[in-house]
């Protein structure tokens, strides 16, 4: 492990031991998820509806009427809403009431005329949608905790509604479509709505439609807040008021005010007036905290001073200062691990002698492997065994490096390796005998590198 290893690892385990006492500091976090918050709330409202929109554009008869030349009607409901985050949250809404709008240019089709539909109500029996809340002022820079909250929506839901077109203005009078005597003898808007009488409830229209909406909550306590909304509402259905002279796609407005009552603990603060800047201002700013901290980056200061006075290395030789014992090695001097330069033992010349005595053939450490340099010696032994029919015996050493029993099977290894190599050239297996005798018969010391590699070695013996 080098000197940046040792730093950087120091380093995290710092930042590691400040990120878990941050998570004890304080109730609130962060990142503390959504268990340290209030996330559910349930909501009452009512208001008033309207068929105008914001949006330009004509009723279902054609006309355009003003906002204050409709009569409104009356619109109440419940929500049930689950807070995500910050800025997002799921709202099921559910609601009743009417809508009503007016036919006051009766020059349309003759029909229309002769049986007189000058005002619609239609019945919202009931209404469900589901609405994602995406909240506008979470992060405020001036108060601590946010007292208005802006909000939009968008979702999708169905209405059961029953449309009735009445004669009068006033929405009391004859049911237009329940007329008797039509020229066609038929009731009006049979042909599209089927035989529809006025039956509540029991006659419902099923209709998608899709809410959008705008919004401001006002935080009156740590349980209850105020909500004022408005909110547009689009349909796929041309008869949402009934038989008219327009394909109409009926829409139509809620102006709303309500209370939202937050459930839960009020130990823990409401996920949906919560500052996200105030949190990570208190978790930066807490005393203990800061404290740690300097403590901490104290203490990394000290180790980075320790790792600096361990990693001095003057010669550049790999093995710092404290635990080199060799200190001014020349550059590029091959040392070991106390810094001093090795002494590589010099080779072993294999040769043979006048009298035909073979030099011993000689092995790496821990290894039964010819080495190049000994096939000379040996192609030379295997042709003097042809060219007379003789025999000769190999006997195997190893140093005293290891144990007594892995040393004698690493010596008759070596015979072994040597009896291939002249089986292999010709010579006969009956006429080599391969003995190991482990780390008996050394020719040297064993206390020394030099002397070990002599004793790593095969006899010839003929």
């Amino acid at each position: 492990m080098n000197y940046s290893t040792i730093k950087k690892t120091a380093v995290a385990a710092t930042l590691v031991a400040a990120l878990g006492f941050a998570g004890t500091a304080q109730a609130q976090q962060v990142f503390g998820g959504r268990s340290q918050y209030r996330t559910w709330s349930i909501g009452v409202q009512g208001g008033i509806t309207t068929p105008n929109t914001i949006l330009p554009g004509s009723n279902a008869f054609g006309q355009k009427v003003g906002y204050f030349q409709n009569k409104v009607g009356e619109y109440y409901g419940l929500t049930i809403r689950k807070q995500f985050s910050h800025t997002f949250g799921l709202e099921l809404e559910a609601n009743r009431g009417k809508i009503k709008t007016y036919n006051h240019d009766q020059s349309g089709p003759i029909a229309e005329n002769s049986l007189g539909a000058k005002s619609v109500q239609t019945d919202v029996n009931w209404a469900a949608s589901l609405n994602g809340v995406f909240q506008l002022g979470t992060i405020d820079f001036l108060r601590r905790e946010n007292a208005v909250n802006f909000y939009a929506k968008v979702g999708l839901g169905v209405l059961a509604n029953n449309p009735i077109q009445f004669a009068n203005n006033d929405f009391t009078g004859t049911e237009v479509y329940n007329v008797a005597n039509n020229p066609d003898g038929q009731k009006w808007g049979s042909s599209i709505f089927g035989d529809r009488e006025r039956k509540g409830d029991r006659d419902n229209k099923l209709t998608a439609f899709v809410p959008v909406g705008v919004g401001a909550k006002f935080k009156l306590s740590e349980v209850v807040a105020l909500n004022l909304g408005y909110t547009m509402n689009f349909t796929d259905d041309n008869l949402l008021y009934g038989p008219a002279r327009t394909d109409y796609k009926g829409k139509f407005s809620t102006v709303m005010a309500g209370l939202e009552f937050t459930l839960g603990s009020r130990d823990k603060q409401n996920l949906t007036f919560a500052n996200p800047v105030a949190t990570m201002y208190d978790e930066l700013k807490d005393p203990s905290l800061r404290n740690e901290v300097e403590a901490l980056k104290q203490r990394v200061s000290t180790l980075e001073g320790t790792v600096n006075t361990l990693s001095a290395d003057a010669d550049g030789d790999g093995v710092s200062d404290k635990f080199d014992k060799c200190p001014g090695t020349p550059a590029g001097t091959p040392v070991d691990g106390s810094g001093c330069p090795i002494k590589f033992p010099e080779p072993v010349v294999s040769s043979t002698t006048s009298n035909g005595y073979y030099a011993p053939i000689q092995f790496e450490f821990d290894s039964s492997v010819l080495k190049t340099s000994s096939y000379s010696t040996l192609d030379k032994l295997a042709k003097e065994l042809r060219d007379n029919n003789a025999s000769v015996q190999l006997d195997g050493y190893a140093s005293a490096e290891g144990s007594e029993a892995y040393n004698m099977t690493l010596s008759k290894d070596r015979a072994n390796s040597v009896k291939q190599y002249l089986v292999n050239a010709g010579v006969s297996s009956s006429s080599i005998t391969a003995n190991g005798y482990g780390e008996k018969n050394p020719v040297a010391s064993n206390a020394t590198e030099e002397g070990r590699v002599q004793n790593r070695r095969v006899e010839i013996k003929k």
